[in-house]
């Protein structure tokens, strides 16, 4: 799931790269070519984002849902920071032991 994280960081600044670089730069700069480029960066990483997010779903046992609200909230500026504060949560700190269930 560390990797889910990196991975959803990635495409959420992607997105932000898209929409408050790339955009303002076509817009106000006339270079469209910025969203182009950001743009295939950004659906690249989304399309990743989306299989990534499969897999992961799948050995979470996660339900369908919350695999569809992951992709919606790829598409949703700076939801990637909630989406890794909940997964930031399900996860233990780097180097914890492992816990045992007491018998």
């Amino acid at each position: 799931m560390r990797f889910f994280r990196l991975v959803s960081m990635i495409e959420g600044l992607s997105l932000l790269t898209l929409l408050f670089v790339a955009m303002p730069l076509r817009t106000y700069a006339d270079m469209p070519l910025a969203v182009t480029y950001a743009g295939w960066i950004h659906g690249i990483l989304y399309l990743f984002y989306g299989a990534v997010a499969l897999v992961v779903s799948h050995r979470q046992s996660w339900s369908i849902l919350q695999w569809l609200l992951l992709l919606f909230l790829g598409a949703v500026p700076f939801a990637f920071t909630w989406v890794d504060w909940r997964l930031r949560r399900a996860l233990p700190p780097l180097g914890a032991a492992p816990r045992t269930e007491p018998s």
